[in-house]
Parts: structure tokens; sequence; C-alpha cells
């Protein structure tokens, strides 16, 4: 059974930058805590908290030391309550998603109404919402935008992790609605290869296998991508979840792998169907 990883695949700069924050961070030797899961990855998270650094969900749980913030970034009155309680702040925002914070802040001076593409409930989407005034239009889809717009100069922002496909449905949707739209493609340049690589490799595959956190939006977006051109696709955060079952009558495997899995958690997975006998393919 052949097994190929996409081109583009697994941690991105965001995330290798962040954990090594933290990680310079839990070396001082000072209590350390994350805002929030520093990234979407269970695996990751439990072996920084085994270095020391723990997760608080407000940053009063932290009490002293160094809080460090998720790639996702958060609200700016937070990082300013948390420096005037005392504690050192490592900005730990992925640079692509402070771009899109910094686009929502741009269009609100600029007296758009905005329109950011992504999952409301999702940690980037709210830091965004923050900065763009508190008043943005949070829409996955299409049919979440809403009958009455504010204005018809409108603004959009994409989610960091959000393809563009979905993009071009909103805007597609929205111009004829307004006099002005201004769009920010904010969504970052290591998603879209991800994105097009995991899409490529499915096509031309068995089976395809996607590796990342089951909470991670960015990892569910690359199955959902695959699942649109093959019917035979499995999301895993580890060797363990995989099924023999799965790869019975297989010639070929695709691997990919969320901007937010670490090398060697991907290479556990390869490793794992690599090991499978050849049975599985009878």
């Amino acid at each position: 059974m052949k097994v190929q990883v996409a081109r583009h695949a697994g941690v991105c700069y965001g995330v290798e930058r962040a954990l090594k924050l933290a990680d310079e961070a839990a070396a001082t030797g000072r209590p350390v805590h994350t805002l929030g899961p520093l990234i979407h990855n269970p695996q990751a998270v439990e072996a920084l908290r085994a270095r020391g650094v723990e997760v608080a969900k407000v940053f009063d749980e932290a009490g002293e030391g160094i809080l460090v913030i998720r790639t996702h970034g958060v609200d700016p009155a937070i990082i300013e309550a948390a420096a005037a309680s005392g504690l050192e702040v490592v900005d730990a925002t992925c640079p692509f998603v402070s771009s899109a914070q910094e686009a929502a802040q741009q269009l609100k001076a600029d007296g758009y109404s905005i329109v950011i593409v992504g999952e409301a409930d999702h940690p980037e989407v709210e830091g965004i919402v923050a900065h763009a005034g508190g008043d943005a239009i949070v829409v996955e889809e299409v049919s979440d935008i809403p009958a009455h717009l504010p204005s018809r100069k409108v603004g959009i922002v994409v989610q960091t992790t959000q393809s563009l496909e979905r993009l071009n449905q909103v805007v597609a949707a929205l111009l004829p609605r307004v006099s002005e739209l201004k769009v920010h493609n904010t969504i970052c340049s290591a998603t879209g290869k991800r994105q097009s690589a995991a899409g490529e490799l499915a096509r031309g595959v068995d089976v395809m296998v996607v590796v990342g956190g089951h909470n991670s939006g960015n990892t569910t977006r690359l199955a959902e991508i695959c699942r649109s051109v093959n019917a035979r696709v499995h999301h895993v955060e580890t060797a363990e979840e995989l099924d023999p079952v799965w790869f019975r009558g297989a010639h070929s495997v695709g691997v990919t792998a969320g901007a937010s899995t670490p090398d060697e958690q991907m290479a556990g997975v390869v490793a794992a169907i690599e090991a499978m006998t050849d049975d599985v393919s009878d």
C-alpha cells in the first residue's frame, strides 16, 4: 500500500512561533499560563502542560507570572487588563490573525459596516469582532447574511482558516446588495496551500487521512475539502484512532495534517499506516 503525504501539510509558522514562545516562557521557571489552549491540538497542549505551561480560561486564573496569548488572538482590552494586573504578557497571536484584526480595525475607522466570514463561536473570530468595535456581522454561510444590512458600505474580513470558496460565495451574495464592498482576503497563505494540496492529493488516492485536533477549524476544513472529492476520508488526532478496516482494498493512501498539527504527530500516523499488514488491501 503506497502512502503519500500532501505537498503542504502540518504545522505552520504561526503555530511554530507560538510553541517556541511558550517553551521560552516555561524555561524561565516562573508560573506560565496560556489564555485558553495555545493551539487547537489537545496533544500539543498536554505536552505543554507537562513542561509546566497551564491553561487559564480567564486571565484572573493565572494569578502571577507569565500569560501567553493564544495563536487565535483576543480582545485587546483583555491584554491591557492582564498587563495592568501585573502579569507579563507574551503575545503569541499568529501574525496572519493580527493582520485580520488590523484590517477589521481599519474598516471600522473608515466607516464600513463589517462582515466577518467565519465561525461565530471561534476564539479567532471573537477577537476580530472585538477589534471591529463589537458590532460586526459574523457569517459562516451565505444563509447567515441578515435580510437587513446596517449600511450599503460594507467591508469584509475573513477568519484566517476559512476557504476561498466560502469567501467567494459571501462576496457574490453581498455584491448586488451594497453600493461599496471592500474585501480583505485575510485567509493565511499556509491555509490556502494546505487546502489546495489536500484536495489535489485526495482526488488521486483510494483513502485519505487527515491528522489534527478534532477541535481544530483548519483541520476540519481540510477534511471537508477532501470529502468533497473522495468518499473515503478519515479525520484522526493520533495513530491510535486508525482502523485497518478503512484501508481494506486500498492501494494508495494520502495523508495531510492541519496547520496546528506538529510534525511528529503527523509522522506517527504515517508510520502506523505504513506498518499495517498488507492484508488490508486484499
